[in-house]
């Protein structure tokens, strides 16, 4: 074991226990906190009133600016118009006096004057009254206030003229002054009115002293009937001011460019945005400290609640915090470089690469969750050092990019193409770079167009580059099997795999009849397929060390076991498996590999030596004609033992059918279940029926019936006829 393996394997030490837990992710927070630090941090800004600025100042919040909300409240209210209400009862009112008017001219004179018929009685003539009394009698009906607006010649006329020319006369000025205050009358238009009415009147076919009293009457009440309304006024007023939007600084608005005069209206803006504010702010760190606390609490949860084995979650645990230090501090200097250059480098950022890395040594979920944490993270760390600001765009980025990776890399054959899934990530990242820029309506020229394009590219391809750089490390490091490497040791160009098809070529081909049968099987119960057809192809390498020893490797040799003793031909037997966990540690393959070589016979008994053995001295012990282990732990390796003794079960059967095939399975896996083969492992019943039905799928598949040939002669005369 080399010296990371071994300064890890202490760090899992100290792991187990739950204060090292903590304080990893304490230490985790304490760095993300210090990286983003700098981007919450409260800006401060030297400006001069009346002076230019220094440099371009944008908002970091959205605040109101309360000045000019009210200026544009008061210059709203000023538009409203005055309301003016129209007196309809006024018209009524007008009406009905002009109505009692007359009628009261028409009493008087039938009071006054006698009957023709008594005009000869000379009681009857003291009766008869002077115009002087008849006015005054009219005036006693009406008011002071009416007589006081009524000339005496209107009086006069009224009481000289007969019953019928007043009728006449008033319903021609009723309906004249109706008419008329029937439509709106400002104070104004008065004036205007009253000749209107004189106008009405002049079609009167009545004499001129009585046309003059109706003229007269109805300019007397034509009035102004449309008043100020002051309490609708207020009421639109208020409405209007109600509907004024909040004039806001908007965060990110630049408030002042480089150069430009700072002026009252600047000033004070710079002031609501709390850039003139000497007073510190605690707000913004206690913000950055609650969401990164809220974040690594809930990954703390996950890791301590995983269900996985206590090994693997702690090189979980080691690995997702040494990826996510990587990106952070990756992320980082990516986002200075491009403050300082004041462009849009940030595009450039490889943040696939944690996706990919997490993808491929530990598991799709927890992928998913890295690029998530990266994404929300990069929000803050691309805000271009303008506290306050939230890169939204940048974290979709981010996010979009990884998902993408973690998609592209579950395609088959994907993990062993990492270039290739980086090529096509280049593409996708390209096409959502300028979705984002057209989403925004933004302008730029061909040259930054295609400096966005190849800031995409490079974020794929760099991935993907700095992806198969890291995975060997991490491999190295925590002793990871990946899909990679197991790619590469199924290379048959392996010195190993050679070394077996040269010096053992018999086990070669059982070799890879197993991988066939374990691969299918393995991924039938949703196990490590390739990890099982890998680990085949190495399970019995030890069998190069003394290959004629074995069956498939004899040919038509004699078998040396008939010379031997039955303790020698042990001996010889389960040493393959010892000594092939020997070989390939020397050769620093994976511990799983190791581990399918050393225990895919478990602790299985040499029956057919042990009764050979019984033979010659009845108090054999079984014991000892047993391979020392130890038993399946992982199910690849159970499926691999039990492939292996139904490959070798299945190819000496002379003639082989479904039915045979179907009974010889069921009896291997049955046997190995009440021998105790599988207690160590977590393989349960229903995944051994699943693995039983798929080896007898392909068995059946290898071994099924042919066609059976006439023999050379019969053939021949068989073509001759």
């Amino acid at each position: 074991m080399n010296r990371i393996q071994k300064f890890f394997t202490q760090i899992k030490g100290l792991l187990v226990h739950r204060f090292f837990q903590v304080l990893l992710f304490i230490i985790l927070g304490l760095f993300a906190y210090g990286l983003m630090f700098s981007n919450v941090k409260p800006e401060r800004v030297q400006v001069e009133l009346f002076k230019p600025a220094e440099q371009t100042i944008r908002s970091t919040k959205t605040v109101e600016d309360t000045y000019k909300t009210e200026q544009e409240k008061e210059e709203i209210s000023k538009q409203v118009a005055d309301v003016y209400s129209l007196k309809k009862e006024y018209a009524k009112n007008k009406v009905d006096l002009i109505s009692s008017i007359f009628d009261s001219a028409i009493e008087v004179n039938k009071e006054t004057d006698p009957d023709e018929d008594h005009k000869e009685d000379e009681d009857k003539k003291e009766t008869v009254k002077t115009d002087a009394q008849k006015v005054s009698i009219l005036k006693e009906k009406l008011t002071d206030e009416v007589n006081k607006n009524i000339e005496e010649s209107v009086f006069l006329a009224l009481v000289q003229a007969d019953e019928d020319e007043l009728k006449i006369a008033k319903d021609s000025t009723i309906t004249a002054v109706n008419n008329v205050m029937s439509s709106r009358i400002a104070a104004s238009d008065v004036e205007n009115a009253k000749k209107k009415v004189v106008e009405e009147l002049g079609y009167m076919s009545i004499s001129g002293d009585m046309k003059k009293a109706s003229t007269s009457l109805a300019r007397t009440a034509i009035i102004q009937n449309v008043f100020f309304d002051k309490d609708k006024t207020e009421e639109q007023r208020r409405k209007a001011v109600e509907s004024v939007e909040p004039i806001r600084i908007l965060q990110g608005q630049i408030i002042v460019e480089e150069n430009q005069l700072v002026d009252r209206d600047v000033y004070r803006q710079l002031e609501l945005a709390g850039f003139l504010n000497t007073e510190s702010t605690i707000y913004p760190y206690i913000g950055l400290l609650l969401f990164i606390f809220l974040t690594f609490a809930a990954f703390y949860y996950y890791f301590y609640y995983s269900v996985s084995k206590k090994d693997n979650k702690y090189n979980q645990l080691l690995i997702f915090s040494l990826v996510f230090i990587l990106s952070m501090a990756t992320m980082k200097t990516v986002s200075i470089l491009a403050d300082l250059k004041n462009s849009n480098l940030e595009y450039i950022f490889p943040g696939a690469m944690a996706a990919m890395l997490i993808k491929i040594l530990l598991n799709d979920r927890l992928a998913v969750a890295m690029i998530i944490l990266l994404g929300s993270y990069g929000t803050i760390i691309f805000n271009g050092d303008t506290p306050g600001n939230l890169d939204f765009s940048m974290g979709l980025y981010i996010i979009f990019g990884g998902l993408t990776a973690i998609i592209i890399l579950s395609r088959p054959n994907f993990k062993s193409k990492v270039l290739v899934a980086g090529l096509l990530l280049s593409l996708i990242n390209m096409a959502f770079v300028f979705s984002l820029i057209f989403i925004m309506d933004s302008h730029y020229t061909r040259m930054e167009y295609l400096y966005y394009a190849s800031a995409a590219i490079g974020s794929g391809v760099g991935a993907a580059v700095l992806t198969m750089g890291l995975l060997p490390f991490f491999e190295a490091g925590f002793g990871i099997l990946s899909s990679i490497k197991l790619i590469e040791l199924a290379n048959p160009n392996h010195p190993l795999l050679r070394k077996i098809l040269i010096e053992a070529p018999g086990t070669y081909h059982h070799s890879v009849m197993v991988a066939n049968l374990a691969e299918s099987a393995c991924e039938a119960i949703g196990s490590n397929g390739l990890l099982a057809r890998v680990g085949s192809y190495y399970h019995d390498i030890g069998k190069t060390k003394r290959p004629h020893f074995f069956i498939e490797n004899q040919m038509s040799e004699e078998n040396p076991h008939d010379r031997l003793q039955p303790e020698t031909s042990r001996d010889i037997i389960i040493a393959h498996a010892v000594d092939g966990g020997e070989m390939l540690r020397s050769h620093k393959f994976p511990k799983e590999i190791v581990d399918i070589a050393e225990q895919h016979h478990g602790t299985t008994l040499l029956k057919f030596f042990y009764h050979k053995a019984k033979k010659q001295d009845e108090s054999t012990p079984e014991a000892a004609y047993r391979y020392p282990g130890p038993r399946a732990i992982m199910k690849e390796v159970a499926v691999i033992g039990i492939a292996d003794s139904v490959e070798a079960a299945v190819r000496s059967m002379k003639h082989p059918t479904p039915e045979k095939i179907e009974e010889l399975v069921s009896f291997i896996i049955q046997d190995r279940i009440s021998d105790g083969q599988f207690d160590e492992c977590d393989i349960t019943m229903r995944e051994l029926s699943i693995v039983k039905h798929s080896l007898c799928e392909s068995l059946n598949g290898i071994f099924h019936s042919r066609i059976e040939y006439p023999e050379p002669d019969k053939l021949g005369q068989k073509v001759k006829e």
